[in-house]
């Protein structure tokens, strides 16, 4: 391990006694806070920490460094970019980074999603596309269609619209559940992706849809990857199937695209996989390769003009986020989806599906293990038992890899540009650690 001066040595520990004090790392307990690891720089896949060590990034900082860290091209983007201006509001002033990048956007997703409302996080993307759901039947007079339909192992963001729609068992929503409308939930997809279509898999929906398609404004789910709510993968079958039924009873559809989108899953949507699109699409996390928070809410003209037509509010969408749009995060995000359009992304995620389909599906024997699941640039290990994430952590760190578990999930998303030499270090460690359990 490289020597560190004492005065370097004091001045980490320093800010590391501080963080334990006084800072609220994400779902963490400030009385028993998880242990932290101080990075100092990354680039490429690696994380570099302050004791010298250096980890291979298996997270993509939550699934949003797709180009991997310190790229050349994204921050001559940023560096270009802010030497104009960093940030204006985007309330009654527009810019070219903006434009360029809704210009990218809507060429990108299908034709009928033609307007582009920018956000400034995923979540907020969800709060936008409920919002935008019930604003138009309200705009249609038809105001008793306000509750949302969903399926239970969904997750939507940590906001409190987006939590009124995450699975209904878990421990976040389960705190706040008297302060949330009463959403409408059906069991989640048993068909897996890679199995024969069961037709019954719909029929709960189907039942909800057929009951209360009067009160319903829209279905909201996460297409093909259930992900932080459990890393299902289900059939494509069943969203296309539920496409249909949303337009039976009239009812809109919107896809999460925020952590699927941009390739993760093999497609540049996950909802390619079934031949379908949205009324409303959430995009966020890999929007400017994990640069900045940037996220963007797409609609249909029908949508976008009802709304614009509603005399009752002016012809008014009731949102506007202080950081919309900023001109730094869109600029990035256009050199974002440059870079991936011009690079061999589809063959980078497939390759990266079947090393880690080869090295973690014999893991399915081993005792403790429930499940192993892979699909695109995604690889999951389901345990038996929830896993104990600071002794996971520890284990991983201290065999060069970053892997971030949570509940009995231990899997890995790595940047698409990971070597396969990386990527073999990362799954080899993942089995050991599995095995050791």
């Amino acid at each position: 391990m490289p020597q560190k001066n004492s005065s370097y040595s004091l001045s980490v520990e320093a800010d590391l006694a501080f963080d334990r004090e006084h800072i609220w790392h994400p779902y963490t307990s400030m009385h028993e806070p998880l242990p932290v690891y101080p990075v100092v720089s990354a680039k490429g896949v690696e994380l570099h920490l302050a004791d010298g060590r250096t980890l291979i990034d298996g997270m993509s900082s939550w699934w949003s460094a797709i180009h991997g860290y310190n790229h050349p091209e994204l921050n001559q983007a940023a560096t270009d970019q802010i030497g104009q201006m960093s940030h204006v509001m985007f309330g009654g002033i527009t810019h070219k980074p903006a434009v360029n990048l809704a210009r990218k956007l809507l060429a990108l997703t299908p034709q009928n999603l033609q307007h582009v409302f920018f956000c400034d996080s995923g979540s907020v993307s969800i709060e936008v596309a409920i919002k935008m759901a019930i604003q138009y039947w309200v705009a249609k007079d038809r105001p008793l269609k306000y509750r949302l339909l969903t399926v239970c192992g969904g997750y939507h963001g940590d906001t409190f619209a987006a939590m009124s729609v995450c699975d209904p068992e878990g421990g976040m929503r389960e705190l706040f559940k008297k302060v949330f409308p009463a959403h409408l939930f059906a069991a989640r997809p048993k068909t897996r992706f890679d199995e024969p279509w069961v037709t019954d898999d719909l029929n709960e929906m189907e039942l909800l849809l057929e009951a209360h398609a009067d009160e319903l404004a829209a279905v909201i789910l996460e297409p093909i990857v259930q992900g932080a709510g459990g890393m299902w993968f289900y059939h494509s079958a069943y969203l296309k199937g539920l496409k249909q039924l949303c337009e039976q009873y009239d009812v809109l559809l919107i896809l999460d695209e925020i952590a699927t989108g941009f390739g993760r899953t093999g497609r540049m949507f996950a909802f390619e996989h079934a031949g379908i699109t949205p009324d409303i699409l959430c995009l966020g996390k890999a929007l400017t390769g994990g640069y900045m928070s940037l996220a963007a809410t797409l609609t249909t003209s029908e949508l976008a003009g009802c709304i614009s037509s509603d005399k009752k509010t002016a012809g008014i969408f009731m949102h506007g986020p202080t950081f919309m749009a900023n001109p730094l995060a869109c600029a990035i995000g256009c050199a974002s989806l440059d870079l991936l359009q011009s690079s061999p992304w589809e063959s980078w995620v497939k390759n990266i599906a079947i090393r880690v389909k080869q090295a973690l599906e014999p893991l399915v024997r081993v005792s403790g293990v429930a499940d192993v699941r892979v699909l695109g640039a995604i690889g999951v290990v389901e345990m038996q038992r929830p896993v104990d994430v600071a002794a996971a952590q520890k284990y991983f760190v201290d065999n060069g890899v970053w892997i971030r578990p949570f509940a009995k999930l231990i899997y890995i998303m790595p940047p698409y540009v990971i070597s396969e030499d990386d990527l073999g270090r990362l799954t080899d460690v993942m089995k050991a650690f599995v095995e050791s359990c």
